[in-house]
């Protein structure tokens, strides 16, 4: 059963407004299915959003990040746990740790790189655990694409694209999901 979802996704809210609103909607359904959101702990962006919704939802949220993030990201007040660590790779790996699920949300580098690193541990059979994509619009279409296509000229297995499975909505994740009733303590 999952009690705890680590998410990957922007420190911007990006220009469709749409991820934001699944950024929040996604941090109120982990609080209704007492599921603990672990993020990189910054206040801004799409991961500051789905942390205050959540938070507002009686959620624990755990939040990992990094000294050097600390005033970039600017560390999101009220947490149920703050770790702050002394780099990117200490933050990976604690939240790994915590997390019993993957989840990316829209980004940037940033969280290509945890989600790559994810998937490339996934891979190796460092983890097993699922890792699920979710975005409004078709947003992870484009790297769907690319995973097929580094697969098809040879650089990868076949199975490339079954690492993580894309989510067509949040009502595709909450099937993975405690029920409302079945809330972890």
């Amino acid at each position: 059963m999952i009690a705890s979802l680590l998410l990957f996704c922007g420190s911007r809210p990006g220009h469709d407004p749409a991820q934001a609103a699944l950024a929040a909607a996604l941090g109120t359904l982990l609080a209704e299915r007492g599921v603990t959101l672990v993020y990189g702990g910054g206040a801004v962006g799409l991961m500051g959003i789905a942390a205050r919704a959540a938070l507002a939802g009686g959620g624990e949220v755990i939040g990992v990040i990094p000294r050097l993030l600390l005033t970039a990201e600017i560390a999101q007040g009220g947490l149920t746990e703050l770790h702050i660590v002394e780099t990117l790779h200490e933050r990976k790996a604690l939240m790994h740790a915590r997390a019993d699920a993957i989840i990316a949300l829209p980004g940037s580098i940033g969280t290509l790189d945890e989600l790559f690193e994810s998937l490339t541990w996934r891979e190796l059979g460092v983890h097993d655990k699922p890792i699920w994509l979710l975005g409004a619009n078709a947003y992870w279409a484009p790297l769907t694409a690319l995973l097929g296509h580094i697969a098809a000229q040879g650089f990868a297995p076949a199975n490339l694209d079954q690492l993580a499975d894309i989510l067509p909505d949040l009502a595709a994740l909450a099937a993975h999901l405690p029920s409302p009733h079945q809330r972890l303590s």
